[in-house]
């Protein structure tokens, strides 16, 4: 039922993505830059608060109520969008969204771990993953539908924005079928856990550093899609490859998940941030379309193998009490990351070409993965390690 909520919230939310960067660009004559700004502020922004659903998820253990607020935050999103005059209505916009995903996000993985079998976490999360990624795919092909039927070749964004409601509605529907686990813990452990940082288990600071380190070369996929339409893509064709990379998602993310269980998180993870760096280094230095479209696929295959993956790593080695704290606190961490990496990203595509800004998020994808292999020692928290 969480897939669904998320198949039809990602339907709504993708609709509407790929298209913003467009829109910024051809509506109000945004640059690279521009949209890394917006992109990172929106993003960062709304990261601040997932440690803090996260805490109130642990203390409170009221986590449909905090999931379903967040993804109400979608509908005003869409308002926002359709009232936006200039690409600072477009920012605001953005930031509601993002504030929405930073609330929604924490308890609605805590509810996933809860749900999944013994041995099972991967396939849970990936299951979850497969769902959303799906919604994330129907929803670029309905925008590209829309887009493709515009008069005149003039994509109409507003009747886009427009429709997008529906799905969104539909997911805030969903959450009447959804019963959450509640669990009678003490709070005195979990409370403050900021406190006592210093006794987290440390692989889990560990890998809280090296995602830091990797976000900071992972820029917003807005740049992907400028990256394309400046090797000859349009509007219509750059909406088409989105929707490739989103779909090889969903088909590989249960698979994924299902492996990370037999193999270990660890090697999924590592082999996810090396497909990564090949794609980074594609998108950078390749002009070919047919190549644009290997690379998109390509991407896919990065999604699927980490994130489901990452967040039943982060389940499976934090303390069981500060489970939703610390899915958080990694969600918050990325996020924090997430600005100064769109905004460096787009002033190196502005000032030294998309060659060094693509090659800048190769290199530390790289690193973040040797550091994984040579030091990265996962012990998980709620079972004796092997």
């Amino acid at each position: 039922m969480l897939g669904l909520v998320s198949f039809f919230a990602d339907i709504s939310a993708e609709m509407v993505y790929p298209l913003i960067p467009l829109y910024l660009s051809g509506a109000f004559g945004a640059t690279p830059a521009l949209v890394g700004i917006i992109e990172g502020v929106a993003e960062s922004t709304a990261s601040l608060l997932k440690v803090f659903s996260g805490y109130l998820t642990d203390k409170y253990q009221k986590k449909k109520p905090i999931a379903f607020l967040g993804y109400a935050a979608g509908l005003a999103y869409k308002a926002a969008l359709l009232v936006a005059s200039s690409w600072g209505g477009v920012l605001l916009a953005r930031v509601v969204d993002r504030l929405g995903k930073g609330i929604r996000t924490t308890p609605r993985d805590v509810m996933v771990s809860e749900s999944a079998r013994e041995g099972g976490l991967g396939k849970a999360f990936g299951l979850h993953k497969a769902l959303d990624m799906l919604g994330s795919a129907l929803g670029i092909l309905l925008a590209w539908l829309l887009v493709k039927n515009a008069a005149a070749g003039q994509a109409d964004y507003h009747k886009v924005f427009l429709y997008s409601l529906i799905p969104a509605l539909l997911s805030l529907f969903m959450f009447l079928f959804i019963r959450e686990k509640r669990g009678a813990r003490p709070l005195a452990r979990r409370e403050r856990f900021w406190k006592n940082y210093s006794k987290l288990p440390g692989p889990l600071k560990l890998y809280l550093l090296i995602a830091f380190l990797f976000t900071l070369g992972n820029s917003s996929n807005a740049f992907l899609l400028l990256r394309a339409k400046s090797v000859g893509y349009d509007d219509v064709s750059v909406i088409l490859l989105y929707f490739a990379y989103n779909l090889t998602a969903s088909l590989l993310a249960l698979p994924f998940g299902r492996l990370s269980d037999l193999l270990g998180r660890k090697r999924l993870l590592i082999a996810g941030y090396l497909v990564f760096g090949l794609v980074y280094l594609g998108f950078g230095f390749t002009r070919s379309r047919p190549a644009m479209l290997f690379f998109f696929i390509l991407y896919g295959f990065y999604t699927a193998m980490t994130a489901g993956v990452e967040r039943a790593l982060i389940a499976e080695i934090s303390p069981p009490e500060l489970k939703g704290t610390l899915l958080g606190l990694h969600s918050t961490v990325v996020g924090v990351a997430l600005l100064p990496a769109s905004a460096l990203f787009g002033l190196l595509w502005t000032r030294q070409g998309p060659q060094t800004a693509f090659s800048f998020g190769a290199a530390l994808a790289l690193l973040s993965a040797a550091l994984l292999l040579f030091f990265f020692r996962p012990v998980p928290q709620n079972r004796k390690p092997a």
